[in-house]
């Protein structure tokens, strides 16, 4: 039986599409609560990690100490390249464990827009989610350096750091290729205020393009899953 460890910061930022993808290929799914669950007993060698997103820093350790956790997990997976998966704040966190700097950027990303994929990226499971496919969903104010070492595989027309993966293991995400149109709208409550105080974004929007692409990039989801998970060396996959 292989098992998905999943560190989740905030109740409505869950996994979404992927928890069908890890059913099907036999994973047994276990949450952790951060700030409520000992993060330090995790099984260091679990056949996947998942580290999703959240409203805070990925440097704000002074306030949110369980990041500190998250980051010495970060380090001994990645240094043993162990299936790792991190998704927006996890993707920051994979980059400040590999030594890159996370810091707020110039402005805030959210919303439905494409992907530029790298050519490295096309060659990825990420090439189901490439621009001329499905838009996906934004949704960061912070951002990181590239590690170094690590592989650049997407960009967007903001930012240019938005995937990449680390050895044969590890893959980081800053946007959302998990969410669905029903999962969203607790997204739309959770995150009202931050949304009020974004120039330009209204709920109204956000729920108009959330019709108009969340059901393709399902779709389209589900395929990029299966195959990266399919691509987890068979070692990982035991």
């Amino acid at each position: 039986m292989k098992h998905a460890t999943v560190i989740r910061h905030i109740a409505f930022e869950d996994l979404g599409s992927l928890v069908e993808a890890l059913n099907q290929q036999n994973y047994t799914v276990r949450y952790l609560e951060a700030g409520s669950d000992d993060l330090t007993q995790i099984d260091r060698n679990t056949s996947l990690l998942i580290i999703l997103g959240g409203p805070i820093g990925a440097y704000d350790e002074q306030d949110y100490p369980f990041l500190i956790d998250e980051l010495r997990l970060l380090e001994y997976r990645l240094a043993n390249d162990l299936p790792t998966l991190g998704i927006c704040l996890g993707a920051q966190l994979m980059a400040r464990a590999l030594g890159a700097k996370v810091y707020p950027g110039l402005q805030k990303e959210i919303g439905w827009s494409p992907l530029n994929l790298s050519l490295a990226g096309q060659q990825t499971p990420l090439a189901h989610l490439a621009g001329d496919k499905t838009a996906v969903l934004h949704w960061h104010g912070d951002t990181f350096d590239l590690p170094t070492d690590s592989t650049h595989l997407a960009a967007s027309a903001i930012y240019q750091n938005q995937a990449f993966s680390w050895k044969k293991g590890g893959l980081a995400l800053q946007f959302h290729p998990e969410v669905t149109a029903q999962g969203l709208e607790r997204w739309f409550i959770g995150h009202a205020c931050e949304i009020g105080a974004t120039p330009d974004i209204t709920v109204a929007k956000l729920r108009e393009d959330t019709i108009r692409y969340a059901g393709h990039l399902s779709a389209q989801a589900a395929k990029f899953w299966e195959d990266w998970l399919a691509s987890l060396p068979q070692a990982f996959n035991s």
